[in-house]
């Protein structure tokens, strides 16, 4: 028996009705639309290369499932489908983990943020994750990717690169390497929040690009999907991620960065849609540090992005000769881009 089909008849269906479409959108895990007459599912294969304990993505899903069916029960939560056994994966033998969930009617996706109210749609549904959530005992929440969003370690790793890394490269680099030294400071300010007890860790996405986000036929935001991310964390995460993907019409594959831009409506947008939900859960000190998001973010993928082209593409890989150096320097064009409208952007929050 194929592990697809396998997967599969562990849950309460006919087989013999069902219909298994691959979908492509997806960079980590194998996902597949299924249907029968009267149903529609997405069975979903987890990457246990990179999500090492699978069982603690299905913990952690479940521990969020329950509180919000108990707490916030109108909250649209896409939660896994239990086995026949009752478990929320199923492990076949050889080929891994599979889950299955139930496809939410009249919903789609979009891959690129075209206009503002989409990011503030986003924006706002993630917010709300986080808000709803806050009453949730973070610490019962087990860590699926261990150090994800760790500043402190991203520039080690890059410091190391320059130590042991490709020499040539590095000295091609120069310029890349000097903008990421005279920035550490973006370092020093993360470092200080992890032992701020004002900066509160809570439930937390981690990986808010916008196709993590289910919209409905009127465009308007029903919930956050994909959640092998989700573990405890800082507000910066889910604010930066928007930021470095949303306030750019040219993705980090771009490589004429003339086209890298801060589209300040975008910015408002994020800002808008975020604190309609978080207002009152952002103190002070988490508001200042707002804008900082983009920074930590943007500068941390620039670092991961230099340091893997000095170690020869040895995690990301590279399609053609550069591609890391490319996405580096793009990502700092995109940082010194923010950095130029830090003080127009604080002004468009005061105003709110």
């Amino acid at each position: 028996m194929k592990p697809k089909v396998e997967a599969l008849a562990a849950y309460d269906l006919p087989i013999e009705n069902l219909v298994v479409e691959p979908i492509s959108t997806g960079l980590i895990n194998s996902t597949w639309s299924v249907k029968n007459y009267h149903q529609s599912f997405i069975l979903q294969k987890v990457n246990d290369n990179v999500f090492k304990n699978p069982a603690a993505i299905a913990n952690n899903i479940k521990l969020i499932a329950d509180y919000l069916s108990k707490h916030q029960s109108r909250y649209l939560f896409a939660s896994p489908i239990q086995t026949k056994s009752g478990e929320e994966m199923k492990y076949i033998k050889g080929s891994g983990y599979y889950r299955l969930m139930p496809f939410v009617e009249n919903s789609h996706t979009i891959t690129t943020v075209e206009k503002p109210q989409q990011a503030y749609e986003a924006a706002r549904k993630f917010g709300e994750f986080t808000s709803l959530l806050s009453g949730f005992a973070v610490g019962k929440l087990q860590t699926t990717l261990p150090d994800f969003h760790n500043l402190t370690l991203r520039y080690q790793q890059f410091l190391e690169a320059l130590e042991k890394g490709n020499q040539t490269r590095i000295r091609e680099s120069k310029e890349l390497i000097k903008f990421i030294k005279d920035n550490k400071d973006i370092v020093e300010i993360y470092e200080e929040i992890l032992n701020d007890p004002s900066f509160k860790l809570r439930v937390t996405h981690h990986d808010t690009k916008i196709s993590n986000v289910l919209f409905d036929e009127n465009n308007k935001g029903l919930c956050v999907i994909d959640l092998d991310t989700v573990m405890p964390g800082y507000f910066i995460s889910d604010v930066g991620d928007m930021m470095r993907t949303y306030l750019s019409p040219a993705n980090e594959e771009e490589k004429d960065f003339s086209k890298i831009e801060i589209r300040e409506e975008y910015f408002k947008s994020i800002w808008e849609g975020y604190m309609s939900e978080m207002k009152d859960q952002l103190n002070p000190e988490e508001r200042r540090l707002f804008i900082y998001s983009g920074k930590f973010m943007i500068y941390m993928q620039a670092l991961r992005f230099l340091a893997d082209h000095l170690n020869n593409d040895t995690y990301y890989g590279a399609r053609y000769e550069g591609q890391n150096f490319v996405r580096a320097g793009n990502q700092i064009a995109l940082l010194k881009r923010l950095i130029e409208k830090e003080e127009l952007l604080k002004s468009l929050i005061k105003r709110n």
